[in-house]
């Protein structure tokens, strides 16, 4: 299965349908839920979507190893591509543009990621999308996240976010100080043992309507 099969199949396709287009290169975005709920899973189809699309993923990780990040990534190119083969020369091309890190937030700020990330491409890495995962906003100040803005912005980079919160509303998914930076941020929360996604803001847009779940057996982003 080529490359370009396997993104114009991916279930981000399904996002940006009713997103107009989902988050812009240069802005942040943020992926809120209660623990379990598939935060992850979302995060690394977003960052699927990057590498299927032939540009650079930097995947950071707070509370994952990279072995457990990698299974993610295999487990969700498996599901996109529908068990259908793919060749090892086009699997490697994909995941050749991924990079894993993984910290701990307690000594390691967002600060800091963003030098990595700015050392990086002094090394000649032209990184297209990030995600972030597991940011524990009580360990996070604004300085922290103004940086990631500011190298999104600058770089026009596609940055997503993933918080474990509890509450559903719009002012309750990151502290005052912190949430207008997010461009977009999405609320995972179950109902009737289905995983449903809110599009709590995109852009100018808030509360946006859309029939949008996490398929229970594979957690693929799809329609209602």
């Amino acid at each position: 299965m080529a490359k370009q099969e396997l993104f114009e199949k991916s279930p981000v396709r399904a996002f940006d349908a009713v997103t107009n287009g989902g988050l812009k290169a240069g802005e942040l975005g943020l992926i809120t839920a209660k623990k379990g709920l598939g935060k992850t899973a979302v995060l690394v189809q977003f960052g699927m979507d990057t590498l299927l699309n032939g540009k650079q993923l930097v995947h950071v990780s707070f509370d994952q190893h990279s072995s457990n990040v990698i299974v993610w990534y295999d487990g969700i190119l498996n599901e996109i591509s529908k068990k259908k083969t793919i060749s090892a020369e086009a699997k490697d091309q994909i995941v050749r543009n991924r990079t894993i890190l993984n910290f701990n937030q307690d000594n390691f700020n967002l600060e800091k990621v963003v030098n990595t990330l700015n050392a990086l491409k002094a090394g000649g890495i032209a990184v297209s999308g990030v995600v972030i995962d597991g940011v524990d906003f009580a360990k996070a100040k604004e300085a922290d996240i103004q940086a990631v803005a500011s190298y999104a912005k600058a770089t026009k980079t596609k940055v997503w976010i993933s918080s474990t919160v509890e509450g559903d509303k719009l002012e309750e998914q990151a502290p005052k100080a912190i949430l207008p930076y997010f461009a977009g941020v999405i609320h995972l929360y179950s109902k009737a043992s289905t995983t449903l996604m809110s599009i709590l803001k995109m852009g100018k847009l808030t509360n946006v309507e859309a029939s949008l779940k996490l398929d229970p057996k594979t957690l693929l982003i799809t329609a209602k």
